[in-house]
């Protein structure tokens, strides 16, 4: 799929569920969680020594899943991401070489921002679609506010992660800047370690309902 295609995917569903697994075998109910759920999206993050095996399992294993690999700090990030099939990656933050190595090799790529420099220089490299992070910290959606104010025109649109909750869900998704968010509540490490799949389901059904409100102009 075209990065157009797979970022409109993404824009559509409102939020990613971003998730750090420790283990494969937690890999399909997780899934399953996520499509019962009605959230065919999820960004695995590289922060465990599990997340090349669990993206390249979810991604043969169940293709209707948009996986995509988070915390991609490294060239060998990127490429583990690209190996295990990936159909898109994702950074905290603007590392200039990675994006161009993600270009390179035909790898959708979301860097992350948190200053106009950083907005300036993802435009630059061609990026539309960037990470606010961590969001909550650095002013949340009166921050996207005051970024889309000179950005707006450029076509720019956020995915704002960390500190990004139910309670401030619709706020954030009332910004027409704001093509989805990233959601770190979704699925929790204790609640993979406890097999919790039911209580993942229903947070994504809730958050999905927020999107709807949110949306319903």
């Amino acid at each position: 799929m075209s990065p157009e295609t797979i970022f409109n995917k993404v824009a559509q569903l409102g939020i990613v569920p971003v998730i750090a697994i420790e283990k494969v075998e937690a890999a399909i109910p997780l899934a399953d969680a996520l499509l019962q759920g009605g959230l065919p999206v999820v960004e695995i993050t590289f922060r465990t020594a599990a997340a090349a095996d669990v993206i390249r399992k979810i991604s043969q294993e169940r293709p209707q899943l948009l996986v995509g690999a988070g915390t991609v700090l490294t060239v060998a990030n990127l490429e583990a991401a690209k190996a295990s099939g990936a159909a898109f990656a994702v950074a905290p933050g603007l590392n200039p070489q990675i994006v161009k190595q993600a270009q390179a090799i035909g790898l959708p790529f979301v860097p992350g921002i948190a200053t106009p420099s950083d907005i300036e220089a993802a435009l630059s490299l061609g990026c539309k679609l960037l990470k606010f992070f961590p969001a909550g910290a650095f002013g949340g959606v009166a921050m996207i506010e005051a970024f889309s104010a000179p950005y707006k025109h450029t076509g720019v649109k956020f995915m704002p992660t960390g500190g990004v909750s139910t309670g401030n869900l619709e706020a954030y998704l009332k910004l027409d800047t704001v093509a989805a968010v990233g959601g770190t509540w979704i699925a929790k490490k204790e609640d993979l370690a406890a097999g919790k799949w039911d209580d993942i389901r229903n947070r994504c059904k809730a958050a999905l309902e927020i999107v709807a409100k949110a949306r319903a102009r």
